[in-house]
């Protein structure tokens, strides 16, 4: 299980940092459904997109850590199920989206509690074990 978390969260970790750098370099062509938004909603998604990296960042910064902190892990996920919740309020206000902003929904609501679940597998592992994880380095 202390496996899975480290790969789990190195994996959630690269997968934000290249979105959000995807976001940062093309704006509204990077939102699928969005078409030409316009100058304010492009200056917003680049902004968030970059915002979107740094989080990607603090997985990747809490995959290196010995063991990961299962409270960093905790409210990196809630933060992810956070923005699946907002999504589910877009739905309710606005109705359904572009089919690809359904299945990341599905993404954001699915993985955050297998992240709860696997939060202190690293801490719970005899330290000795813990050494032997490959460190992603």
């Amino acid at each position: 299980m202390a496996r899975a978390l480290r790969v789990l969260a190195q994996l959630m970790g690269w997968a934000c940092v290249a979105i959000g750098l995807f976001h940062v370099a093309l704006g509204n062509a990077a939102i699928p459904g969005a078409g030409s938004a316009g100058a304010t909603v492009d200056s917003w998604g680049r902004f968030m997109g970059a915002s979107f990296a740094g989080y990607g960042l603090a997985w990747l910064w809490a995959a290196r850590q010995r063991p990961i902190p299962a409270r960093a892990v905790r409210w990196l996920a809630g933060v992810f199920l956070l923005g699946g919740v907002g999504r589910l309020f877009s739905l309710a206000a606005y109705g359904w989206p572009q089919w690809f902003q359904i299945a990341l929904a599905a993404i954001e609501l699915s993985l955050p509690p297998v992240f709860f679940w696997l939060a202190d597998a690293e801490e719970r592992t005899p330290r000795g074990d813990v050494e032997a994880l490959p460190s992603g380095r």
